[in-house]
């Protein structure tokens, strides 16, 4: 089958994406070093701490080595799944969004294979009354991924072809 146009767009979005997370890990390793917690912080409520991801969201499958190549098998198979799909990509916003999450799914990838475990680094916190309440660590892949997701919903609810009920 042949490639769209937008297709080679997905598939660039998809290097760009990985070139930066992976840039920004090597320079977060290389200014932190790997100690777990070890933090600096940035501008405001942004700070840069050092998180060795093992599992996923919530800290599911982080306490076993299965689990990190569950995880890598996973991400392969969506990787394939959307590279089939972005070869039919005849819109620029869900090109875009899949572009956006195999970059992500494969920097994220490249981490669970070279350190066992992704590095997250951007810690947002607030004092409200005395308290700190934290944000989830998270890194460029990560955002990279919500964001495609985002836009495919959008595109799914909203775009010219979206499903129209009744």
């Amino acid at each position: 089958m042949k490639i769209t146009r937008l297709g080679w767009t997905a598939y660039a979005i998809a290097a760009a994406v990985l070139v930066l997370d992976q840039i920004s890990k090597l320079w977060i390793l290389g200014l932190l070093g790997r100690e777990q917690g070890a933090s600096l912080p940035l501008l405001g409520p942004l700070h840069l701490t050092m998180v060795h991801n093992y599992g996923m969201s919530f800290g599911l499958l982080k306490n076993s080595d299965w689990g990190r190549w569950l995880l890598i098998g996973f991400s392969v198979v969506v990787v394939i799944g959307l590279a089939i799909w972005a070869r039919k990509a005849t819109k620029l916003l869900p090109a875009l969004g899949i572009g956006m999450i195999i970059g992500g799914a494969i920097g994220n990838g490249i981490d669970r294979l070279a350190y066992g475990a992704v590095v997250d680094f951007a810690l947002f916190h607030v004092q409200i009354g005395g308290m700190v309440y934290n944000w989830y660590i998270f890194n460029l892949a990560d955002v990279a991924i919500v964001a495609g997701v985002a836009g495919l919903l959008y595109d799914s609810f909203f775009g010219t072809h979206a499903a129209k009920a009744p």
